[in-house]
């Protein structure tokens, strides 16, 4: 503790901090509160008032400076990497953190795009709103094939935890009834296009073992409470002041501010956990307040650490004492090791030009699914790979964009002008990735960034089965596309692109045994009993669905389990 005795700290003691204002660390801060504990959040992202710092949620393009031609020199200078990111334009420019402040070295082959927030509600207010259950297959997959460590809970500990999540974020989805895509608490799904609702019917016909249905999202279609249905105006990721898409400004901050004991705080960025060997707890946290430059401490009884993947496993290797040289809660080594993220196929796409005389209005913030069909339970036999994959698709009908590009003249071609063009299908495939110890993250001691903190080093590449896995993908994607009737198709290479799915997670995992894991079956630390990890560094492997519902309901179950220790006097 000596190299902060000379930090000041603040002296009052909190029930519990939570580190990050993201998806999980806002369901933490409302969890917490909601059973009675004074919660401190840290975020070190800047404020961002629900509805009123939403820019340009219902402009045009036109009436936005570069917002269909991107601003290539401020890109290249500030946000080289985030400006890869579907969500970012010169309205989302302001969620995104810089890159020129927070740089990060990749080592080796690796090509890893770290998309990251920048403000209060973090990624929450850009992301992508898919969100499905693991099956119970997922959490017993590494003790089948002895990929990676045997998670300390099965799906029957987190259904009910999803069913709580569910319920209060509110998601639109159609029951399936189909145990490797478990069903869900859902308000009534989003209608199909005209081509899909075709498609649909083809493949019934045609490639009758897949499921064809559609997405499942944290997107209301009926009232809840404050938060409106969505009215399908488009730009999601500029904000959604209507509340019609799940986010912290939207449900959870408000949540936990209505009971009274969340103090927030932003321009906070945490730079170590605190120790004390005596007791073997964590006392607080050290954070650099991002206006002032003054280093100041928070004290608490519980932390919940929710500073999403990377980050979170950043601060407990800069947490660095006597008692943990490695790093906080890293007596295992484990501790920065196992990242994943999805195997990502790109894009696959079909022409349809069916004469379908409709079209639509609005922009429907959801696509379409089609869940597991390889390795349903077990490795099929034609299969070179282990574990599985899905496809999420989305579909447009192409406008007058597109026939302005053909050659004519005359009457006949303005005409055509006013018609719309082919429906144009896409499928992206997102797979599972296996647990490696070599995909890990490690810090530069001797470079920092603007915030204080060693620049983390990323060095993480796809193995023999992600790449067996996407070869699979093409092969599967072209017979799809043909059984839908596509007049034309274009398959995604399966060569290896960057990793750019932003579902990186797994670098402070859950396990059964303290040796080979960081955190037990609450997301506890092995080491830190006061110290929960609920983020997506807690997974102890990566499934092939998108992972933030998994997130939100261990939060909700390790916040229940926390809060209940403290009214014992156990933490």
């Amino acid at each position: 503790m000596a190299e902060q005795e000379n930090i000041p700290s603040t002296g009052r003691m909190y029930d519990a901090i939570v580190i990050g204002s993201g998806i999980t660390g806002g369901m933490a801060a409302k969890e917490l509160t909601e059973k009675g504990m004074h919660v401190l959040m840290l975020e070190r992202g800047t404020p961002l008032e629900h509805g009123a710092g939403y820019i340009g949620e219902h402009a045009s393009n036109w009436t936005i400076p570069f917002a269909n031609l991107p601003n290539y020199q401020a890109n290249e200078k500030d946000y080289a990497t985030q400006s890869k990111n579907y969500a970012f334009d010169e309205a989302t420019r302001q969620h995104f953190i810089k890159d020129s402040d927070e740089p990060y070295i990749q080592e080796g082959d690796t090509q890893f795009e770290w998309i990251r927030g920048a403000r209060v509600g973090g990624r929450s207010l850009m992301w992508g709103r898919q969100v499905y259950r693991w099956a119970p297959v997922d959490f017993e997959a590494n003790a089948i094939d002895g990929h990676g460590t045997d998670w300390p809970v099965r799906y029957d500990d987190l259904a009910p935890w999803y069913s709580h999540i569910e319920k209060f974020i509110g998601v639109t989805g159609k029951k399936e009834g189909l145990d490797y895509f478990p069903d869900g608490e859902f308000q009534k799904p989003m209608e199909m296009y005209a081509l899909e609702k075709r498609i649909k019917g083809r493949l019934a016909r045609h490639a009758s073992e897949l499921t064809y249905t559609m997405g499942r999202a944290a997107v209301l279609t009926e009232q809840l409470g404050d938060r409106a249905p969505c009215h399908y105006c488009g730009p999601c990721p500029r904000g959604c002041s209507t509340g019609s898409y799940f986010s912290t400004q939207s449900s959870t901050l408000p949540a936990a501010m209505k009971t009274g004991r969340l103090t927030l705080r932003a321009n906070s960025a945490v730079q170590k956990i605190l120790h004390d060997p005596a007791t073997g707890k964590a006392t607080g946290v050290q954070i650099k307040d991002m206006e002032s430059g003054e280093q100041l401490i928070y004290k608490s009884r519980i932390i919940f650490l929710n500073a999403s993947t990377i980050h979170s496993a950043q601060i407990l290797l800069n947490s660095k004492s006597a008692a943990f040289p490695n790093g906080l809660a890293n007596s295992s080594g484990v501790v920065g090791r196992f990242l994943m993220d999805h195997n990502e196929h790109g894009v696959n796409t079909g022409v349809f030009f069916d004469d379908i005389d409709r079209y639509f209005t609005g922009n429907r913030p959801n696509g379409t699914y089609i869940p597991r069909f390889r390795n349903i339970q077990s490795k099929d036999d034609d299969a070179e790979f282990i574990r599985s994959y899905g496809f999420q698709c989305n579909t447009i009908r192409l406008d007058h964009r597109f026939t302005m590009h053909q050659k004519g003249i005359g009457a006949d071609y303005k005409e055509s002008l006013r018609k719309p063009g082919p429906w144009i299908f896409a499928m992206v495939a997102f797979g599972e990735t296996l647990p490696d110890a070599n995909n890990r993250i490690t810090l530069d001691e001797n470079k920092r960034d603007a915030f204080g903190m060693p620049i983390v080093h990323i060095d993480m590449q796809f193995g023999e089965n992600e790449d067996k896995m996407r070869s699979d993908m093409k092969q599967q994607a072209d017979r799809i596309l043909k059984a839908a009737g596509a007049a034309f198709i274009a398959t995604a290479s399966d060569e290896a692109g960057p990793i750019s799915a932003i579902h990186e997670m797994g670098t402070i995992r859950m396990g059964k045994d303290p040796e080979t894991s960081a955190l037990n079956g609450w997301n506890q630390s092995h080491d830190v009993p006061n110290l929960f990890v609920t983020d997506g560094a807690a997974m102890a492997s990566s499934g092939h669905v998108n992972p933030s519902l998994t997130y939100m309901a261990l939060t909700a179950r390790a916040a229940d389990y926390a809060a209940k220790q403290w009214k014992k006097g156990a933490l």
